[in-house]
């Protein structure tokens, strides 16, 4: 093969944005009911919706969902499992109007709870069909009729019938916020997660069990500065749950009646942070042991307890493990992907002398060579706490890689330092187009995970109290300084982009006289965090309490690291990207930073998409995001884009203006 020479960031690549979103799926949950598995696909093509797809024992794979049903709940705004399964009978939340459905095989769905008298007003998730099958408990999530903010809402658990319209029964109410409802198997008994403000649910929860017929609860672990998550019913009576009581989130064992035990406890998390409901992230074979998940040094995999107690890494291609799930007495069910391979739906088999790998769901051909993929590189590099303090933190770190292309001798990269969501989360080391559309181009990319991600322990989770918009801010400016530095990027050209908490930590790093930025990408990100507190929704409405601070006695701090206060301290050129109907972080957080820096005469760049919510879904909106911003950095850094491929210039207001 020729080799091309052209300068770096302006590569031919056949990771467009067209191959971004053609045939592209979302996998999410994954569910097995006797021989057939079932699993969720978000499809950007229909408009983002989530279908539920079911595979045979044979492979025959059928789409359950008719035309304008959306396996999609809007309990706590992000959602999760939406849907659930027992004896061939499916039970999902629909999108559009938020009630829970029964669909039979062969069958039409059929509402099972009431029409609620506000749209969206009851939302459904996170539930399971009782032992007998008669009666289905979950989560409702209450918005009243005429409700004002977020204090207004109930989070409950309730049980309604399974097989017809019924007017749901109240198990739980109290708690600001409830999850994992999970049955005793008799019946009789009621696991349950509870949290209340201003803690998130990996700050502080308590797992309790209720006895349903007396209504009396017992604590069995959790309180102040423990974090108890998935709790899952054993054949015997007792209760296994994740908890990070010693730094990690570890698995533990609970008898009635009996005390705590640790089953496994190790330097790595089998939790993650529960923004979604519903996280799988281990199972029992009782013959072989304990199927888990961990994350290790920016890495996830598969790990087995054995019944003597002892733990074994499992040689399993996989870097990201979305959920385990039994399949049967000798195998489980994974979505997992690498970093040579986007999430696919794998059996693994425990049965004979080897372990048995076979694929269910394929990941998409992407059509690249080893050449063409970047794989991702574990950094760690110097970086300082809120006090000054040195310390270190932890990235991806994505090289160039082209098979047909190459830059002239002695030129260096341009970096994209990407930051993830939250901020209570973490980078995914498996393939993503998104990421290989900048990396197949020329670009390098750093995935930053900084001080408050998630994956490195507890204690590494809340260097971010009451530090939000100092310690991220610092890691990001630490990682591009660290590699312009070593000479792998160049110190020129570097940019930094996020959405969600990402965008304001672009916003935050641009606002600032030092900064190394020459060029920011802001996807819907806080400007002014006094309105975030004031405007957001009920599951996030006391977050900053823990990255910030108490509101409003700590206005000032608000105020001081909020960008939309900062703007005499921008220099550097900004495109802004939103969704219309984001209830999360809503429009006009864009607005009054775009109008600011208009003000100031600073290059900006805003696009609103019409219907989007919280994070693009549509496959056309998906497309126009990446190449609007492919043209921004062209503009700003001064490099042609591949004139095959058709990309539309994106307006840079004032760019001309600087630049004179």
């Amino acid at each position: 093969m020729t080799v091309e020479e052209l300068p770096f960031g302006s590569w031919p690549t056949s990771t467009t944005s067209e191959s971004v979103v053609s045939a592209a799926v979302r996998l999410g949950e994954v569910r097995v009911d006797g021989t057939d598995v079932y699993w969720s696909e978000g499809r950007p093509a229909e408009g983002g919706r989530t279908q539920i797809v079911r595979r045979a024992a044979d492979g025959t794979r059928t789409d359950l969902l008719p035309a304008g049903m959306d396996a999609r709940t809007a309990v706590h705004e992000y959602g999760g499992a939406a849907w659930w399964v027992r004896d061939g009978v499916l039970f999902f939340a629909n999108w559009a109007d938020q009630r829970l459905y029964r669909l039979e095989a062969g069958g039409e769905p059929v509402a099972l709870t009431p029409e609620s008298a506000t749209p969206r007003g009851d939302r459904y998730a996170d539930g399971v069909v009782a032992p007998g099958g008669a009666t289905v408990v979950a989560i409702r999530e209450h918005h009243p009729v005429g409700g004002h903010g977020a204090t207004e809402v109930r989070n409950e658990i309730v049980r309604l019938a399974a097989d017809r319209p019924s007017l749901p029964e109240v198990l739980v109410s109290g708690p600001d916020f409830v999850a994992a409802p999970r049955l005793s198997p008799d019946g009789t008994l009621l696991a349950v997660i509870t949290w209340d403000h201003p803690s998130m649910p990996w700050d502080d929860t308590v797992l309790r069990v209720r006895e349903l017929a007396t209504g009396t609860d017992t604590v069995v672990a959790g309180g102040p500065g423990e974090s108890v998550q998935e709790p899952r019913w054993q054949d015997d009576g007792t209760l296994l749950f994740l908890s990070d009581r010693n730094g990690w989130w570890n698995l533990y064992r609970w008898s009635p009646g009996g005390a705590v035990e640790a089953v496994i406890e190790i330097d790595a998390e089998i939790g993650v942070p529960a923004w979604q409901l519903g996280s799988a992230r281990y199972v029992v074979l009782e013959a072989h042991g304990i199927v888990f998940a961990r994350w290790r040094d920016g890495y996830d995999g598969l790990a087995l307890r054995r019944p003597d107690g002892s733990v074994t890494d499992l040689d399993l291609p996989f870097s990201a493990i979305a959920a385990v799930e039994r399949a049967d007495d000798d195998a489980v069910v994974v979505v997992a992907g690498a970093p040579t391979a986007e999430l696919g739906i794998y059996r693994i088999g425990f049965g004979g002398t080897e372990i048995d790998l076979d694929t269910l769901r394929t990941p998409r051909d992407l059509g690249l060579g080893a050449a063409d993929i970047s794989v991702p590189e574990p950094i760690s590099f110097p970086s300082v706490d809120r006090d000054g303090a040195a310390r270190t933190a932890h990235a991806l770190y994505y090289p160039p890689a082209s098979a047909s292309h190459r830059a002239p001798a002695g030129e260096l990269p341009p970096l994209l330092v990407m930051i993830h969501g939250g901020p209570t989360s973490h980078a995914l080391p498996v393939l993503a187009p998104s990421t290989q559309y900048w990396t197949s181009r020329g670009f390098a990319v750093v995935d930053v995970n900084y001080g408050g991600s998630t994956g490195y322990g507890r204690a590494y989770r809340e260097l971010l109290r009451d530090a939000w918009g100092v310690v991220d801010v610092a890691d990001c400016l630490a990682a591009a300084r660290w590699l312009a530095g070593n000479g792998r990027v160049d110190p020129h050209r570097l940019a930094i982009r996020g959405g969600s908490a990402g965008g304001y930590t672009t916003l935050a790093a641009l606002a600032r006289a030092d900064t190394p930025f020459a060029a920011g990408a802001d996807h819907f990100g806080v400007a002014d965090l006094e309105a975030l507190a004031a405007e957001t929704h009920k599951f996030e409405s006391r977050y900053l309490d823990g990255l910030i601070g108490e509101y409003p006695a700590q206005r000032a701090r608000y105020r001081e690291r909020s960008p939309i206060h900062q703007v005499d301290r921008f220099r550097s050129p900004l495109i802004v990207l939103q969704g219309s109907e984001d209830a999360v972080v809503p429009p006009n957080q864009s607005q009054m930073i775009v109008d600011a820096l208009r003000e100031r005469e600073i290059p900006v760049a805003f696009l609103l998409f019409e219907g989007e919510q919280h994070g693009f879904r549509r496959a056309e909106n998906i497309r126009k995001a990446l190449d609007s911003e492919l043209s921004f950095y062209g503009q700003v850094f001064g490099f042609d884009l591949p004139a095959a491929e058709g990309i539309e210039s994106v307006t840079v207001e004032h760019l001309a203006t600087v630049r004179g």
